[in-house]
């Protein structure tokens, strides 16, 4: 394809779960042409029409149908137990290890975390664009209902980029470089919906103007953008199908600050205005603050805490979202040097048995190196931490005397 890195472009086999790209240009056709006055049906039965139209499809928004397999009724995205490992000369590394969450209609999910622990394997597991020496070893990813992990891959095909699509950290190194930019966002159009080239060119035009770009720029090169100018292309490129989710890869990555506060507003504005549902990859707590509901804080392959970001951020429950929130500066604050976490996050090829977070967590017990801590939910926020067992009603326990004769802090965060 156009990207360098992960080819959209091609076909998924007969038989696949697929849609005839006829009836996804021309499903409403006759309706629009009867309106026109050239069938002689009146406004009531074109109102009947819409109406069945909106029932058949309650995702309004979508220019295309759903998968035929897909259930309306279900949540848009349900991942269970995913476990995404890679196999390598020296062992096996467990990057993803035991994830799950769900993803709403028109919700924003940020996920954020140190380098390393999962985020974006989490995220390429989605679709299965993942290295040759990745694998999805356990778990369901299910879209709207549809189980994507046992699907072969001609028809997962079907809904890359078409359903799920991604705006890649490097812009410059995910287009081609030696096509034009509008070629490059009409590819998908032509391969995955079966237009022509003539109207995929003239779709292209259009998202470039949706993104902010005049679209006679869309003749330009690559190289001959400005780095926001790429990455609003890239954004142009993961809307061309009309997906369900967009997933952001640190798109403002080496974006100065004015050009990534322009883009983190394009795809806000973008996802009400489409109604998209956003996975959004960060290292920057502040950007999940201004665009997520919801964040999800991942520590080597695991989920540690998640939850609303309006409750997570003013009341982080779990040590290593407190330690990641005050290690961030606040202009409302007193000035104050910085917290730091200790150590080094751990081998993923040879995890403690326990708590992954146990050798670096300051109220560690001798239960957090021995035992898997579960997963306990309460406010909506769901953590992982021996300091929250079940019915603890998410106050935290007090640690033994013989080992740290503190309880952990519940810190505020102010907006």
């Amino acid at each position: 394809m156009s990207g360098m890195q992960y080819p959209p472009s091609q076909r998924p086999d007969e038989g696949a779960d697929e849609i005839a790209p006829e009836e996804l240009r021309h499903g409403d056709a006759s309706v629009r042409d009867d309106a026109d006055g050239q069938g002689g049906i009146d406004a009531t039965t074109i109102a009947q029409a819409a109406l069945e139209a909106e029932a058949a499809n309650p995702l309004g928004r979508r220019r295309w149908p759903l998968p035929k397999q897909a259930d309306p009724n279900a949540p848009l995205l349900v991942v269970e137990n995913l476990r995404t490992y890679f196999t390598l000369e020296s062992g096996t590394v467990k990057a993803v290890d035991g994830v799950s969450f769900t993803l709403q209609h028109g919700e924003a999910l940020g996920i954020a975390g140190e380098s390393g622990c999962g985020k974006t394997t989490t995220a390429l597991s989605l679709v299965r664009i993942l290295p040759s020496n990745a694998k999805i070893v356990e778990g369901s990813i299910k879209l709207m209902g549809i189980d994507l992990v046992g699907k072969s891959e001609n028809a997962l095909r079907r809904y890359r980029w078409r359903e799920i699509s991604i705006v890649f950290q490097g812009a410059m190194n995910a287009l081609n470089p030696v096509r034009r930019v509008r070629d490059q966002i009409a590819e998908p159009i032509e391969e995955r919906l079966g237009e022509s080239p003539e109207a995929a060119r003239k779709r292209a035009g259009e998202l470039l103007e949706l993104v902010g770009i005049p679209k006679k720029r869309g003749q330009a090169y690559p190289h001959e953008l400005s780095g926001g100018m790429r990455q609003r292309a890239m954004i142009a490129m993961a809307l061309a199908c009309d997906p369900a989710i967009v997933i952001g890869d640190e798109p403002t990555t080496a974006l100065d600050v004015m050009v990534q506060a322009q883009i983190l507003q394009l795809l806000e504005d973008l996802r009400h205005k489409l109604g998209l549902s956003l996975v959004l990859i960060t290292h920057d707590l502040s950007v999940i603050a201004e665009t997520c509901d919801r964040v999800m804080m991942m520590y080597a392959g695991r989920v540690a805490e998640e939850g609303p970001v309006s409750v997570v951020f003013r009341r982080p429950r779990h040590p290593y979202t407190q330690k990641l929130l005050a290690a961030f500066p606040n202009i409302h604050a007193d000035r104050r040097t910085l917290d730091v976490i200790p150590g080094s996050p751990p081998d993923l090829r040879n995890p403690p048995p326990g708590c992954r977070f146990a050798p670096r967590c300051v109220f560690a017990m001798d239960v957090c190196s021995e035992v898997v801590p579960p997963e306990v939910t309460f406010d909506g926020v769901r953590v992982a931490c021996h300091l929250y067992p079940l019915g603890s009603y998410g106050e935290p326990i007090t640690v033994p005397p013989d080992q740290v004769p503190v309880v952990a802090p519940t810190v505020e965060v102010t907006a």
